[in-house]
This record gives C-alpha cells, sequence and structure tokens, in this order.
C-alpha cells in the first residue's frame, strides 16, 4: 500500500480547522441569534470556551500519540474496537452527508448571480453535484493539491465576515445588544437557545488530527493547528456577530435571508453586499473541499486498522484513497438527487440533520479518551497531568450539553445510525479472524 507524503504544513492545517468549521451557517446565524440582542454574545463566548476545552483535549490527545484517524483513534486506543468502529461509523456517514448539504449551500448562495439555474431544482442539482466531482477530483489528485485549495478558499471566505465585523464595530449600536429581562428561568433557557445555536460553528475543530499521516511533524504541528485554528475562528464569529448586529436593526435582521449581504450593504451599498455573497459561497466550496478530505482520510485510518472495508485503504499512486472518496461522492451524489425535488434550504436542512449529532459523539468519547490517557510524556509535571484532567472533565460536560441540546429527533436518528453500523463490524471483524495469520 502507498503510503502518503507528509505535505500539510502548520497553516494548511489551521485552514483545515477554520476552514471547515466557517461553512454555510454562520453567515445565516445572525438572523437566528437576532431576537436574543446582547445575550447572543454571552451564547457565543460560552460555546467558544466550551469549544476552546474540546481544543485542548484534541491538542493533548494528538500530542500524545497524532496518530491517523483522529477522533476514532483515540477513541479505539481508550475503550476498544467497537467503540473506535462506531464512532468512524458515524463519522463516515456525517461527513458525506455534510459534502452533499455543503454543495446544495454553494448553489444555494449563486442566487444573485444565476437565479435562474438556483430556482430551477433539475439545474441546480446538477450544478451541486459538479461542485461535487469537482472538489472530490481535485482530492483524488493529490492532498497537497486539496491542501493549497483549503488554504486559499479559507483566505477568501474570511475576508467578508472580518470587513462586516470591523465595519460594523465603527457604528455600534448599543439599543441592538439589550438583553431581555424576564427572571433568571428565562434567562438560562434563552442563553441555553444561543450555545445550542452557536456551537454548531465550532464543528471541525478536529479536523486537523484526521489527516495525520500526511501532517508534517504531526505531534507538534497538529496541536498547535487546533489551538490556534479555533482560536482565530471564534475571534471572526464574535467580531462578525457584532458588526451583523449593529448594522440591521433587530427587527429587520430576524427575518433576514442574508443577514451578512444585507450588514455590507449598509456599510457601502449593492456591490458590497454581491462581495460579501461571493465570500458565503466560497465558504462553501472551501469546507467543501476540506471535508472531502475528512471523508477519505478517516476511513482509510479505520480500514488500516481491519474495522472498515478493505476498499477503503486502497491507495492510488499519488497516495490518495480513491476508491473511498470515489464512494463517498456517489453516496452524496444519491443523496442530492433523491432530494432534488425539495427547495434548496429544506434540502440542506434535511441533510444537515442526519449529520449532527454523528460530529458530536465523538467529542464525549475523546474527552473522556484523555481523562484516562494523562499525560505519559517523560518527566512531565503533576500539575500537567491534573490540569489535563480537568479540562477533560470540563470538556466531557460541554459534549454532553452539545448532544443533549442537539434536540430528541437528532439524537433519535443518531442513535438509529450507529446501530445501523453493527452489521458492518460484525463483517469486517469475522472476515479479520478468518484471514490467514502469517
Amino acid at each position: 500500500m502507498t503510503t502518503p507524503d507528509r505535505t500539510l504544513g502548520f497553516w494548511t492545517a489551521v485552514s483545515l480547522v477554520m476552514g471547515n468549521m466557517i461553512g454555510s451557517g454562520v453567515f445565516l446565524l445572525p438572523a437566528s441569534l437576532a431576537a436574543f440582542g446582547g445575550l447572543s454574545l454571552i451564547g457565543w463566548l460560552v460555546s467558544a470556551t466550551g469549544s476552546m476545552l474540546l481544543a485542548l483535549v484534541f491538542a493533548r490527545l494528538a500530542r500524545l500519540d497524532p496518530a491517523a484517524g483522529g477522533p476514532y483513534a483515540y477513541t479505539r486506543r481508550a475503550f476498544g474496537d467497537l467503540a473506535g468502529f462506531l464512532v468512524a461509523w458515524g463519522y463516515w456517514i456525517s461527513t458525506w452527508c455534510t459534502n452533499a448539504a455543503l454543495a446544495v449551500a454553494f448553489v444555494a448562495y449563486l442566487d444573485p448571480f444565476v437565479p435562474g439555474v438556483v430556482r430551477s431544482p433539475a439545474a441546480a442539482a446538477l450544478l451541486a453535484i459538479a461542485t461535487l466531482w469537482l472538489l472530490t477530483g481535485v482530492n483524488i489528485y493529490g492532498v497537497r493539491t486539496a491542501g493549497r485549495v483549503q488554504l486559499v478558499t479559507t483566505v477568501l471566505k474570511v475576508l467578508p465576515l472580518v470587513l462586516v465585523g470591523l465595519g460594523g464595530l465603527a457604528f455600534v449600536a448599543p439599543s441592538h445588544f439589550t438583553i431581555p429581562t424576564s427572571g433568571a428561568a428565562a434567562f438560562g433557557s434563552s442563553l441555553m437557545q444561543v450555545v445550542t445555536l452557536t456551537l454548531w460553528a465550532f464543528l471541525g475543530l478536529e479536523c486537523a488530527t484526521i489527516p495525520a499521516a500526511a501532517v508534517v511533524n504531526p505531534d507538534r504541528v497538529i496541536p498547535r493547528a487546533t489551538i490556534v485554528g479555533t482560536s482565530l475562528a471564534a475571534v471572526i464569529y464574535i467580531v462578525s456577530t457584532i458588526g451583523v448586529m449593529s448594522l440591521v436593526p433587530p427587527a429587520e435582521l430576524a427575518n433576514a435571508k442574508a443577514p451578512f449581504a444585507d450588514a455590507a450593504r449598509v456599510l457601502g451599498g449593492s456591490w458590497v453586499a454581491q462581495f460579501v455573497a461571493i465570500g458565503a459561497a466560497i465558504s462553501c466550496f472551501g469546507a467543501l473541499n476540506g471535508w472531502i478530505l475528512m471523508v477519505g482520510q478517516l476511513p482509510m485510518a479505520v480500514a488500516a486498522d481491519g474495522l472498515f472495508p478493505k476498499v477503503f485503504g486502497r491507495m492510488s499512486p499519488r497516495g490518495t484513497p480513491t476508491a473511498g472518496l470515489i464512494l463517498a461522492a456517489l453516496l452524496s451524489t444519491a443523496l442530492i438527487g433523491m432530494n432534488y425535488t425539495r427547495d434548496l434550504v429544506a434540502v440542506f436542512t434535511r441533510i444537515i440533520l442526519l449529520a449532527t449529532l454523528s460530529t458530536l459523539v465523538p467529542y464525549v468519547f475523546c474527552s473522556m479518551a484523555a481523562l484516562l490517557a494523562g499525560d505519559r510524556r517523560p518527566g512531565a509535571p503533576s500539575a500537567s497531568a491534573s490540569g489535563g484532567t480537568v479540562i477533560a472533565a470540563l470538556a466531557f460536560v460541554y459534549a454532553i450539553v452539545a448532544v443533549g441540546g442537539a434536540g430528541q429527533e437528532v439524537v433519535y436518528l443518531g442513535f438509529l445510525l450507529l446501530l445501523a453500523g453493527l452489521p458492518v463490524y460484525v463483517r469486517v471483524v469475522r472476515q479479520r479472524a478468518a484471514a490467514p495469520t502469517i
């Protein structure tokens, strides 16, 4: 089997973290948060703090053993084959569902430029599928090429967010940030809603850990990239939210279809709004590229351990898991095709519902894996181990709250999704047991 070259450096790893987190959702979140006023900023700080705890957990695990597969590898090491398989199975399905949703969202953000295509269900579906296969081809061509695309698109997608955020800071309107005073119980309930809304924007913080076999000096680069990427994304989220809420009155913002574009229009007219719309499309495009990289790298690592079918471990001469990438693209294509008669927003919502919980479950397992791991570095002070224990425990609590905040329907569907993987696990384990030993 061809071994992938170590071609991903620090800033490319950072762009994987940021690029996969900053997708389509952040461009719509201000409208969802408008009704909460200043409470939305408190919610951002809470979710950013919890996400930083998780980033520290993944940084710690990557420093101890930067194994390819990230969350799967850490879970398997701590809890055994079955737990590792279930995390990998759910995460893999979540990823190709996410890719379908991101391809659809990319097309939706092109509405100001090609409305005839976007508003025709069949044409929109074909364009989404074409985009999906284009980026699958980029990833098949090589990890280095995919990493370069990720770095460029991350820079381009951040620009409109920073523009609107910094521009809005010059027009801060305190009246737009009032906090409803309706008692402690209502305050707590509203805060929980805001935290639930904002935590989705941080999903993907673990992405630098997955292609560990392709990262230069992974024990150093992955921990640093995870922390830096999560920190930068948190700052951008908070600043850009303040900017949008400052520029657009709450009543208008709550009904906005493209809140960042509306805020940009206040700043500089329609051409600035179009620039932000392009940024939103690039955001989806870049996130799609990053998640396609994940959908190949994760099952490749699991197949190498004998817990996924061997097809996922087949490597091209360029060191990429071509068969796994093509299979995932076919599944994403089928998912888009089955839903193409629906409105694009409905398609996005329906697909992303399937993907949600499976990206949260690994956070629960990895928090406990970090708790079990301690600090195995030679000569590490006991304070380091105890500090890591506290961080892991707090991250576990946050992850549990995040799962609970996903809602009953998501948890229900996610549980069925995990159970559906058991026949696959039984099959691969029996095949492994029947294989002749050398």
